[in-house]
């Protein structure tokens, strides 16, 4: 193999471009190992959690809601931005809730991702919830949510034929499916 060796940069400068509701931009100057500098343009948006919830018969439970930069209404897991200092599974038991009316106390860590690492910091805690009890939805005003529920069977196919497309969703499915099948690492 060749290539340069990775080294973390050295930050240089920053510099707010654009301040969002959802979104900041910055343009970021780092050091380059060759002594160059670089711009970089980086989205903050701050960390969430997302939640795969199973029930009782196995079924993944999604939440289908229009996604404006999709164009098109998105079948995906329940998520949400971390509040200020919350805990990404505070965050997680919430957004269930919310989102699907569903709450639990057997909430598990799965994993951590990047959203776009390559020009975004946002992180996605995801959990996986079993032995799922009624609750009560509290949508923010401005969600309009449809909840389905799928075989992990069918969730696996629907990855595969382009009907799930949310990279948190098919990562929560895919590492769902190692573990249902005792393919973990």
């Amino acid at each position: 193999m060749s290539g340069n060796k990775a080294v973390k940069a050295e930050l240089l400068n920053s510099k707010e471009v654009f301040k969002g509701k959802i979104i900041d931009v910055f343009h970021d100057e780092i050091s380059l190992p060759d002594g160059r500098s670089a711009i970089r343009e980086i989205v903050k948006r701050g960390s969430a959690s997302a939640v795969l919830p199973v029930d009782k018969d196995g079924n993944i439970i999604f939440v289908k809601q229009y996604r404006h930069p999709a164009g098109e209404c998105v079948i995906e897991i329940p998520a949400g931005v971390l509040e200020k200092g919350e805990d990404p599974l505070v965050c997680a038991k919430r957004e269930l809730e919310e989102e699907t009316s569903y709450k639990t106390e057997d909430i598990k860590f799965l994993t951590r991702m990047y959203s776009a690492i390559g020009f975004c910091d946002e992180q996605i805690y995801i959990y996986i919830a079993k032995n799922l009890e009624q609750g009560e939805f509290n949508l923010d005003d401005d969600e309009f949510i449809e909840v389905l529920k799928y075989s992990l069977e069918d969730a696996m196919k629907m990855v595969f034929d382009g009907k799930i497309t949310d990279s948190k969703t098919i990562i929560a499915i895919l590492a769902y499916n190692a573990l249902t099948n005792n393919n973990s690492v």
